[in-house]
């Protein structure tokens, strides 16, 4: 359900209204509050969730035209106004990520979507991560796994992610750049039905360093990732000047997916072309997992004025992925 505080429940109920009585529909289930759910229902006017009993290991599932919310707090009312964070809210949010993520580990649940938390109440509440992958990647106890988005026109893996511009550089290993380019792959086999899929790999600096004039980057360690993905059987090229990128020709890029070293270089074309309809994936990790991309919104939480746009695309490529998966295409 993500922050109590913030937009989640409604983003949540206004996706989930979609799928509302038609056949196939995804079985959709709130690890979270039934106050905070409740209350959000009252004031988008929408039809009110029921609680179900949960025990840890029990499987659960939602479906029909109601959304069940598997209630894993029960959190006063000082802790669900919208808008107004508090640390008991944020470690809720955190329990929230921590059942949820044991359901899928657990094959309890086919896939998780988890709504937006705030990072700074996350760490107030003693939880020292800079984000949701962060957390996910400890559960599952994985150590390889990289942040990527999706969107109706692209998808993109990040080799960095919640770090500082200035740390990027010293950040940058061959190994992890080979490592986001395999999982990059391994995804875009398995999730996407590509089964060769083209990455472009970015440079770091202007222009791609220039052949050195401005950074060795590229030369010591991006390229090298790129002639060990190629020599594995990975279709992948670079390091691709940052600046032309994205350019499409004819509407179309010259890759299936691209490899971004940090953080804005990545989200800012992704968000520019289709910024609601953006889906933040974790690779790596034993089970799917996406969410919206965006944040809590604290500003306009219960004013009735949050687009599910986003939240209702992390839903659909879940279910998709969680199909694919299930059922293979031959």
């Amino acid at each position: 359900m993500g922050d109590p505080a913030g937009i989640g429940p409604e983003v949540i109920l206004k996706a989930a209204a979609l799928w509302a009585g038609k056949r196939g529909a995804p079985r959709l289930l709130v690890v979270g509050d039934l106050g905070a759910m409740q209350a959000a229902a009252q004031t988008l006017r929408a039809p009110v969730p029921r609680s179900v009993a949960w025990t840890p290991g029990q499987r659960i599932e939602g479906g029909g035209d109601t959304l069940a919310v598997a209630e894993i707090s029960k959190l006063g009312p000082r802790a669900i106004v919208p808008g107004r964070p508090g640390v008991q809210g944020a470690r809720a949010a955190y329990t929230y990520i921590q059942t949820g993520a044991r359901m899928a580990l657990e094959g309890r649940a086919a896939a998780l979507v988890t709504a937006p938390i705030n990072k700074e109440w996350l760490n107030r509440a003693g939880h020292q991560f800079p984000g949701h992958s962060e957390v996910l990647a400890e559960i599952a106890g994985v150590r390889q796994w990289r942040m990527m988005f999706a969107s109706r026109v692209l998808r993109l893996a990040l080799v960095t992610v919640h770090i500082g511009l200035a740390r990027v550089p010293r950040a940058l290993t061959t190994r992890k750049v080979l490592d986001t380019i395999e999982l990059l792959a391994a995804h875009m086999r398995s999730d996407a039905g590509i089964a060769n899929p083209r990455l472009a790999v970015l440079g770091v600096n202007p222009h791609a360093g220039e052949n050195g004039l401005f950074g060795r980057e590229e030369i010591d360690i991006i390229a090298p990732a790129i002639a060990m993905a190629r020599k594995r059987g990975i279709d992948a090229f670079g390091p691709v000047p940052p600046d032309t990128a994205f350019i499409r020709s004819g509407g179309k890029f010259a890759f299936d997916a691209a490899v971004a070293m940090y953080h804005d270089q990545g989200l800012i074309p992704i968000k520019t072309l289709d910024f609601e309809g953006a889906v933040n994936v974790t690779l790596g990790l034993p089970f799917i997992r996406t969410s919206p991309d965006h944040g809590t919104a604290y500003d306009i939480a219960g004013h009735d004025r949050a687009r599910d746009h986003s939240m209702r695309a992390a839903i659909t490529f879940a279910a998709a992925a969680a199909r694919r998966r299930i059922s293979p295409p031959k």
